[in-house]
């Protein structure tokens, strides 16, 4: 779902064996992406040849043709970027999850406590999507208590989050061993607040909290979180603006390319986003196939070959040898 960042062992190498850098301090308006990426265009502007970018407040590192490739682009960095979900391990197979970053966005820190090997990764989907819609969201209201449709389960059952300051969430835990007080002494001392989930409409209106770990056997293998209107746009655009990769690469025999389309829905105004095995590409048009049967009637199905324009494209992976590539991690593609 998120991008992990990926360093050669030359990019490795070269920040081992730096010995110098510059400190970029900013103070985050309402807006925060557009904070976020002036920063980058600032450090950039600073150091032109810059090697890679630690962001102290996400606690990770960004690789310099990330940033170069971010801070040259006319689309806003995604809400993501902006900051870190960290996982702490236990002895007893209990798993801390907690974030880095959203401080700095003029917002609480979040956490999941008692995570577990087997369900961590549905927890992190979990707290990294809420964090985006935290960012993303327009409203001003206190996000404490209130409920999120965040998400849908396997039985198509809605998951509602929401948050609940540390120091009055911490009171559903019992004989907690992580993330507890004593985890704070040196850390993890900032501004935080635990995830819970409502499981119905009453609880919500009583505000009845039940723990994430309530949903740990309806996950299943591919549980759906949203992206908000405003993150599907931006990915949109991306992959618009950078769709010169798809065009370069599929000249080069790349193993294989799948485009996806907006195909809009009869009399909503909206649209379905499936995914098409690139065929062909004359000029501005392309021909593709479709990979997967449509959930709504449109005309279209599985294995139908169709010519599209770049206005018509939400997303793009080219597979290569050693990666997936996307629009978000595009700088891959970069000698």
């Amino acid at each position: 779902m998120y991008k992990n960042f990926f360093f050669s062992e030359k990019e490795k190498e070269e920040i081992l064996k730096a010995r110098q850098a510059i400190t970029v301090f900013m103070k985050f308006g309402s807006n925060v992406k557009k904070s976020f990426y002036l920063q980058l265009k600032l450090a950039l502007t600073l150091v032109p040849d810059l090697i890679g970018v630690l962001d102290e407040s996400a606690e990770k590192m960004f690789p310099a043709k990330w940033v170069k490739m971010t801070a040259n682009s006319k689309v806003l960095p995604s809400a993501r970027d902006l900051f870190n979900v960290q996982a702490v391990s236990a002895k007893n197979g209990k798993v801390w999850l907690h974030t880095h970053g959203l401080c700095r966005c003029n917002m609480t820190e979040l956490e999941i406590l008692e995570s577990d090997q087997n369900n961590y990764q549905n927890h992190y989907n979990l707290l990294s999507t809420y964090g985006m819609y935290l960012i993303d969201k327009k409203e001003e209201e206190d996000p404490y208590w209130n409920g999120t449709y965040i998400g849908r389960l396997i039985n198509d059952h809605p998951v509602v989050v929401t948050c609940i300051p540390w120091i009055e969430g911490i009171s559903e835990y019992k004989r907690l061993k992580l993330g507890g007080a004593k985890d704070r002494q040196s850390g993890h001392n900032t501004k935080t607040s635990i995830l819970f989930l409502y499981t119905s409409e009453q609880d919500e209106r009583n505000r009845v909290l039940s723990k994430v770990s309530i949903y740990d056997k309806l996950w299943g293998e591919n549980p759906l979180f949203f992206f908000s209107d405003e993150e599907t746009n931006r990915m949109r655009d991306l992959a618009r603006e950078r769709f010169f990769y798809v065009e370069e690469n599929f000249q080069k025999k790349a193993s294989s390319i799948l485009i996806k389309v907006g195909l809009p829905l009869k009399e909503s105004g909206s649209f379905e986003h499936i995914w098409f095995e690139l065929l062909e590409i004359k000029g501005k048009k392309f021909k593709a196939r479709l990979t997967q049967e449509p959930y709504a009637d449109l005309g279209i199905h599985t294995g139908d070959e169709k010519w599209y324009t770049v206005k018509d494209v939400t997303d793009w992976i080219i597979y290569t040898e050693n990666a997936a590539v996307n629009p978000s991690n595009a700088y891959l593609l970069e000698d």
